[in-house]
């Protein structure tokens, strides 16, 4: 029976996907995107953005170069056109009514050096109202930086290649492995050609003498063949400690990830790559742990619909990928050694999208080993912690140890929708084996090494909705989630999903500080809330009669200041 309910629902979210909206006024968007010779571009991405520069609808242009963008409610919008080995061309203050022809003729960076003469400036030339933009010798504005976005055309003129973003931020957190406590960041993106992209992010913690993690990418586009992509990550924890003869502390961690998309014609894209990892003790331990973790993507694509193939086999941090952390193995303890947690993943998926919703089904196979377990315990638990298989942060009071290895089967589907106000929403059902806690025979006190002996797989399910959006007039970036699986389930169900949300209730805000006259928003308040109603903890009680409580993802907060610059 409930298979069959599951069967009905998926049923409908795919018809949901593929019905078109009716019954509201819309106009239509079309045009053509050139080359600055005059040739059209194929398979351009052209985008129509609200007024704020965030994007609304997004398509592709055809073997003639012509895009048609619907429906679209009347109003005013701006249209930005991409392609590869091409700066994208932006135009602004765009009004639609019924139908709206907008033609973009994109260039290259070499191009828009070339097009303006020297003009003198006059006394009375009119001032952009842009805080960053790149202006000719006559004050016209050549170049803009979108908020989120790259480097853009706005008109013809001489200049040079800039850094694209910049940016500062202060936090403070709680509740998480490794990162709780003060975390001051500084990232610096650069494009050095119109083909090119550096990455270099550094992130430390003032309270102590050598934490820190840190980030270098790079990013080649090879135009129609796809790009090349490396990315180096390091972090040290010396807050961590783990099961050694006269306790190892100062976890160190690297990660140096490669990978290639490779566009085979108009239909077929590859993405292939490896994750080499490193972990070790500091202190010249003998404890060191490396691995190669490699991954896969082959994916279809025929007009709104695509069919792919995933193979991964690395689980990265909590952290989210544009974070060092995303990148870094996910580590425990197992009979006094490092862990990693990896394994197997193969995926068939099958996706829908379409300029208002999108369908997501697909069906995966895992096998996991070393699943992280993650525990806080009061100073009792902490000491028989590190006298057993954990790892033990000092600064959060969080302990981590290596789960039994388990295999999984099952599905996971997703609908999302835009809504009114460019606002969407997202919901998601996955089922499949999670890790769940049981107590050990006898249900008295227990050593850490029998709780996790006693842990065990089990067919669960999973059920989450998500809704974000911009608030008007603000410019309040929101995200708030909820998922539910049972209660004493330790890992996730369907782990590798790129796209799953965190566990329970969840917000996250953006809140930009307006301090210049022109509206621009440098400074920017940030709130991150996980768990917000402290669901799935499993308390136990340890031989020595201290308590330990397991819980997937625990309660955090963070909060600070950012400057965009």
């Amino acid at each position: 029976m409930t298979r069959r309910v599951h069967l009905v629902v998926f049923g409908l979210l795919i018809a949901l996907g593929s019905a078109p909206a009716h019954g509201a006024i819309s106009g239509t968007v079309s045009g053509v995107v050139r080359d600055s010779a005059g040739i059209p571009q194929i398979g351009a991405e052209v985008q129509l953005l609200r007024p704020d520069l965030t994007v609304l609808l997004s398509v592709y242009t055809n073997s003639s170069g012509r895009y048609t963008i619907t429906p679209v409610t009347p109003g005013r919008y701006a249209v930005k056109a991409m392609g590869s080995s091409f700066l994208p061309a932006l135009r602004e203050n765009v009004r639609v009514r019924s139908v709206t022809v907008v033609n973009l003729t994109l260039n290259t960076l070499y191009e828009v050096m070339q097009w303006l003469p020297a003009e003198p400036r006059g006394a009375n030339s009119r001032q952009d109202d842009w805080t960053w933009t790149l202006r000719s010798a006559a004050n016209r504005p050549l170049l803009r930086w979108l908020e989120d976005g790259p480097l853009v055309v706005v008109s013809d003129g001489t200049g040079t290649a800039p850094k694209l973003k910049a940016r500062l931020m202060a936090t403070g957190q709680a509740g998480t492995f490794g990162e709780s406590g003060e975390r001051y960041q500084a990232t610096v993106e650069e494009t050095p050609s119109n083909s090119r992209e550096l990455l270099a992010r550094v992130e430390f913690d003032p309270a102590t003498d050598a934490g820190i993690e840190s980030m270098l990418g790079f990013r080649q586009d090879l135009g129609f063949a796809g790009s090349v992509q490396s990315l180096a990550a390091v972090a040290i924890h010396p807050e961590i400690e783990g099961t050694e003869a006269g306790g190892a502390a100062e976890l160190e961690e690297a990660a140096v990830r490669t990978e290639e998309t490779l566009h085979l014609g108009d239909m077929v894209e590859a993405e292939v790559g490896s994750n080499q990892v490193l972990a070790r003790f500091a202190r010249n331990s003998p404890n060191t742990l490396a691995a190669a973790l490699p991954f896969a993507t082959v994916g279809w694509r025929e007009g709104n619909t695509t069919v792919s193939y995933s193979m991964a086999t690395g689980m990265s941090g909590q952290a989210g990928e544009g974070e060092a952390g995303g990148w870094l193995p996910a580590l425990s303890m197992r009979s006094g050694q490092l862990a990693l947690e990896h394994g197997l993943h193969q995926e068939i998926g099958w996706e829908r999208r379409t300029d208002a919703s999108g369908v997501t089904v697909l069906m995966f196979a895992d096998h996991i080993d070393n699943p992280v377990m993650e525990a806080m315990g009061d100073s009792g638990a902490a000491e028989a912690a590190l006298s057993g298989p954990a790892l033990l942060d000092n600064g959060s009071g969080l302990e981590r140890v290596a789960g039994p290895g388990y295999s999984s089967a099952g599905m996971m589907a997703s609908f999302e929708r835009r809504l009114p106000g460019g606002n969407q929403i997202r919901l998601s059902y996955a089922n499949g084996n999670a890790l769940v806690m049981a107590a050990p025979q006898g249900s008295g006190p227990a050593s850490i090494a029998e709780l996790v002996t006693a842990a065990h797989p089990r067919h669960a399910q999973m059920y989450a909705l998500s809704l974000s959006g911009t608030l008007e007039g603000t410019g309040t970036r929101w995200r708030a989630s909820y998922r539910w699986q049972p209660e004493d389930t330790l890992s996730q169900i369907a782990a590798f999903a790129k796209d799953a949300d965190l566990p329970y209730m969840n917000l996250h805000v953006s809140q930009p500080i307006h301090l210049g006259r022109d509206g621009s928003s440098g400074l920017v308040a940030l709130l991150d809330l996980r768990n917000l109603l402290a669901q799935g903890y499993r308390p136990y009680v340890l031989s020595d009669g201290s308590l330990l409580v397991f819980a997937q993802d625990r309660r955090s907060i963070r909060a600070g200041l950012a400057f965009n610059f």
